[in-house]
């Protein structure tokens, strides 16, 4: 079974977020940048299937600018065999991320796409669902469990009563939830024989994709402070407060 596992270049969530002056966008000048920290699960998965001998190739995609050859590093060197870079300086939507992911899915011949279940730094989660549309695979989403078996997957995923399990004919495309893995740290060997495994460049027109923007941002802007909270004496006081301050009753 061939594993496609898309990796996105991500604002590192360690870092705070600044949005620029102009509002235009969050500002990523100067800032530590790392792998999406739900597709760094995916590909850990990807890692442990092919250990087991149910994968046998692994392929990390990343869709960005050149830097984006540094994430696809980080899971050649987490154990993923080769990577594909499509280069591209546009900020992508789901909808062209998605047409891209399918034509890579296409042309590689894969079977599986294991993929996280959002990017931290748009936080769309819509490329799961729309890439499984569009190839007409089922999708299991936020997988906090997955099960291999000939032909098939067994997920069971979060839902707001508990836990669902679900069957999924392979092909298939499955996104990753926070408690599905837990990443391994590359180690130094692995990294020095990351720099060797090899990594094919591409562009969105070698693939044929449309790329051109569906929406448009119109502005970006900080959340705004949290105030300090009061105390109250009693709980009528503090219903009052609930309702007449608040409005939350």
């Amino acid at each position: 079974m061939k594993v496609l596992v898309p990796v996105k270049r991500v604002l590192d969530y360690n870092v705070k977020a600044r949005v620029k002056p102009d509002q235009s966008g969050v500002d990523l000048s100067n800032v530590k940048m790392s792998m999406n920290p739900f597709d760094e699960i995916a590909v850990e998965e990807a890692v442990r299937m092919q250990e087991k001998s149910v994968a046998t190739e692994t392929i990390a995609v990343s869709i960005g600018p050149a830097k984006a050859q540094e994430t696809i590093r980080t899971a050649l060197a987490m154990g993923v065999d080769r990577g594909v870079h499509v280069t591209t300086d546009e900020d992508l939507e789901p909808l062209a991320v998605a047409k891209i992911l399918k034509a890579v899915a296409e042309a590689e011949g894969a079977e599986l796409i294991l993929m996280g279940k959002q990017a931290i730094d748009n936080d769309y989660g819509a490329t799961g669902g729309m890439l499984s549309a569009m190839l007409g695979w089922p999708i299991g989403q936020y997988a906090n469990t997955i099960e291999t078996k000939e032909g098939a997957l067994t997920v069971k995923r979060e839902i707001d009563g508990g836990l669902q399990t679900v069957e999924l004919r392979l092909p298939a495309v499955v996104t990753t939830d926070l408690r599905l893995n837990e990443p391994r740290y590359a180690s130094l060997p692995n990294i020095m024989k990351a720099k060797r495994k090899p990594i094919e460049a591409k562009t969105p027109a070698d693939y044929g994709v449309d790329t051109a923007p569906r929406l448009t941002v119109v502005k970006v802007t900080e959340p705004k402070t949290r105030e300090a909270g009061v105390k109250v004496e009693d709980a009528a006081a503090l219903v009052d407060k609930l309702k007449n301050e608040a409005g939350v009753i």
